[in-house]
């Protein structure tokens, strides 16, 4: 729908409609490349404000990353002369961009219509090198709900804490509810059960960000990610394999298509993978996230939490 933000109603049809209420959208620039992202850099082609970038000498901006060979001098995000062999980063790890939506080559024609557009599936997700795998879906709403509420990620520079801890921020509203978030938990529980179950979205958990035994990024990530979504939208028409799982519905072997990716059989097992051990070493942190929240937690979460635990056995 957007950056990182929508803004979601009922219409007469009973389904949910989403509108984008932001004008631009804003990133990480380190990292961000004609390879990772091109129509983010084609967006960023003029009208956009960069933080804590590096300057080249004739006054554009760099970041790591940016091209394959950096530049023989920037200016750093501290005001220093920096040089390849300098041994420090010359863009903040977390220096941002922020640039008008308008701008993006790939923006849907209707981007702006007040009546927005119907939303078919949710996807919730963390960033974890293990546990969690690459993609798996609600068995209903309420176990959408659930998962929404234990959303956790390793901490990175973007993100206050030491790096590689683990951060509980539910539903990814930590620095925006105003407000006590088993409110806002019950809120979302309340949709579903006000709502016919057939017309509301499905609900899917995403994990971009999994390695192996040696710190290998398992999935290629960035474009590549419209192929899980590939499975999403089959899952939404009702089609697209699947297997139960304690935690979900994963998708079966062969359902996500990897022809032409460096992806071998044994990496996407690796992806799909659900360890009942370390799912079973998971659930003492989501009770203890939710004992956060006291009488207010909704017990139909809790009640998620024991059914977790009851199926990893």
């Amino acid at each position: 729908m957007g950056d990182d933000i929508c803004w979601m109603k009922f219409h007469p049809d009973g389904r949910l409609y989403a509108i984008n209420p932001e004008a631009g959208f804003f990133g990480v620039a380190p990292g961000t490349n004609n390879r990772t992202n091109p129509n983010a850099m084609l967006t960023l082609d003029g009208g956009a404000i960069f933080t804590n970038t590096a300057l080249t000498d004739d006054g554009d901006v760099w970041w790591e990353s940016m091209t394959d060979e950096p530049p023989a001098h920037l200016t750093s995000w501290k005001g220093e002369d920096w040089t390849p062999g300098s041994g420090t980063p010359a863009a903040h790890p977390n220096a941002r961009f922020t640039v008008p939506a308008a701008q993006d080559p790939a923006i849907a024609s209707e981007w702006e219509d007040p009546a927005g557009v119907p939303i078919d599936a949710i996807l919730f997700g963390g960033r974890r090198a293990s546990v969690v795998p690459l993609v798996f879906q609600s068995r209903d709403w309420q176990h959408g709900v659930f998962l929404g509420s234990i959303m956790a990620s390793e901490t990175t520079a973007a993100a206050s804490g030491a790096v590689g801890n683990l951060r509980r921020d539910p539903f990814a509203m930590l620095p925006f509810c105003g407000y006590n978030m088993a409110d806002y938990f019950s809120h979302w529980l309340s949709i579903g059960a006000s709502a016919d179950p057939d017309k509301l979205p499905k609900i899917f958990y995403v994990n971009w960000f999994r390695k192996d035994e040696d710190g290998r990024w398992l999935w290629p990530g960035y474009g590549d990610n419209s192929r899980v979504l590939e499975w999403v939208f089959e899952r939404v028409n009702g089609t697209g394999e699947a297997i139960e799982t304690p935690i979900g519905l994963i998708p079966a072997p062969g359902a996500i298509d990897t022809e032409g990716l460096d992806v071998s059989a044994a990496d996407m097992e690796k992806l799909l993978t659900v360890d009942r051990e370390e799912w079973r070493a998971e659930v003492p942190s989501i009770r203890e996230h939710f004992a956060k929240f006291g009488d207010r937690l909704p017990r139909e979460l809790q009640a998620e939490v024991d059914l977790l635990e009851q199926q990893l056995g």
